[in-house]
């Protein structure tokens, strides 16, 4: 792991928890859109907050 001092270390855990909170929330939106475009749209945005919080995770490693 980096030498990560405190206040990097508490911004990654509130930029990972918010990518998690709209990776599940779009998820969600997904689920229930009934057009096509609109659930590809929400599924890209929940694929894209999945990419950013596991990019932020190696930083952890």
């Amino acid at each position: 792991m980096a030498n990560l001092s405190e206040l990097e270390l508490q911004n990654l855990r509130h930029l990972i928890g918010g990518y998690d909170t709209v990776h599940c929330k779009m998820n969600e939106y997904a689920e229930v859109a009934e057009d096509k475009q609109i659930k590809k749209f929400f599924e890209k945005g929940a694929q894209s907050a999945m990419d950013n919080k596991n990019t932020l995770m190696e930083f952890l490693q």
